[in-house]
Formats: C-alpha cells, sequence, structure tokens
C-alpha cells in the first residue's frame, strides 16, 4: 500500500477541503487547530496530512516533502508552478487578486509605490501594462500602507472588500480570479500513479457533488 502525504495549510482552505477529503474517506484524526502536531494521521492508514504555511505548500510538493497539496491560486502564481501539475481546479476559498488604493485618489510623484507580498504577481502585472513601478515587499497589513504614505496602492487578495472599504481603499484593477487547485509532485505521479490518480479522480466527483 503507497503512502500519501498531502500538504494542507490551517484556516480557511483547511475547513473547506475537510469536506471534499471527507467525501474521498479521508478525516484528520486530530484536530490541527488543537494539536501541536505537524503531521497528522487519517482515517485511511495510507494517508497522511503535513500541516504547513500556506506560502510553503508548493515547495513541499515540488521537493517531494508532500505527494500532493492544496494551495491557492495566488500562492501558485508567486510561487511559479514548477516540478508541479495542477490538476484540479477544487472551486473554494474563491477571491480575487486586485490592485486597491485610496478612494480620493492622488497622482503619485515619481514612479507609483505598490506595496504587496504577491511581488512576482505584481511586477508581471504592470510590466504587461508598460508600467515601471517600485514595489514595496509587505507581509500583512497591507492596507496599512497607502495611509501612511508608505505606498500609493496595494496588490492583495480581496474577498469582500470590507477591509478595504473601512480603510478608505477601494479595488482599482482585476489581475486574477483565485481558487484553491490540488497541485502534484511530478515524480509522485509516476511513481505511485495509481493511488495518485485515485485520489485524484475522488476529489473531482466530491468537486461535483458540492457544486
Amino acid at each position: 500500500m503507497q503512502q500519501l502525504t498531502i500538504a494542507l495549510s490551517k484556516g480557511r482552505i483547511f475547513k473547506e477541503t475537510m469536506p471534499l477529503l471527507a467525501q474521498a474517506g479521508i478525516r484528520p484524526l486530530e484536530e490541527p487547530e488543537n494539536s501541536r502536531k505537524l503531521i497528522l494521521p487519517t482515517s485511511r492508514e495510507e494517508v497522511r496530512l503535513l500541516i504547513v504555511r500556506a506560502s510553503d505548500v508548493p515547495t513541499y510538493v515540488q521537493y517531494g516533502g508532500a505527494d500532493l497539496g492544496v494551495a491557492g491560486k495566488d500562492v501558485l502564481m508567486e510561487h511559479g508552478g514548477e516540478g508541479l501539475y495542477e490538476p484540479l481546479d477544487l472551486r473554494i476559498a474563491r477571491c480575487k487578486l486586485m490592485v486597491a488604493g485610496p478612494v480620493e485618489e492622488v497622482p503619485p510623484h515619481g514612479r507609483m509605490r505598490v506595496a504587496t507580498k504577491y511581488v512576482n504577481s505584481t511586477r508581471r502585472h504592470f510590466a504587461r501594462q508598460g508600467r515601471q513601478v517600485e514595489i514595496i515587499k509587505l507581509y500583512g497589513s497591507m492596507e496599512l500602507a497607502p495611509l501612511v504614505g508608505l505606498a500609493d496602492c496595494i496588490v492583495d487578495v480581496v474577498d469582500t472588500g470590507n477591509t478595504l472599504r473601512a480603510n478608505g481603499l477601494e479595488p482599482k484593477e482585476h489581475i486574477a480570479d483565485i481558487s484553491s487547485r490540488l497541485i502534484v509532485n511530478r515524480a509522485s505521479m509516476k511513481m505511485k500513479h495509481e493511488a495518485v490518480t485515485d485520489f485524484i479522480h475522488c476529489l473531482e466527483e466530491a468537486v461535483r457533488d458540492h457544486g
């Protein structure tokens, strides 16, 4: 029996992936929010879950630390997707990657400054438009940057837009629609082909059933 290791991140993606895994007969034996363990056994002896940071999921899968993983398209766009297959859109954790800025827009003095943790996606977006921008990397609280004059605008994922509105910002440009994707290590697809493809088919059915 071939062991399958699935990399997941805590939070929204974990919660929304659980019903899909449950339909494939996979349930964690411990709740990650309550457990200090980073490797969780499941109801299927040959399947285990690896709990890692969302931004690290593609790296664990790319280098074989996990056979499969669930990652947001925003994280995959930033990672570049090297060494990965992306066979399935799970249609969960949906949001949009957007440029957002102050409602009362002030023309920047010189090159526009953009605060974001999505450095690669931001650079590609503005390069496609032929615009040169200065990118300031932040790891959180993006909305603060325009308020204190650190940046002219931000690039971030937007769900309801409530946080933007609460801080006097609004969406300006749409970059990409985001949802969570199943990703697969290329070597695992070859070496554990039957186990991996069976798992993909189970999840495909689960996604269809969840509409």
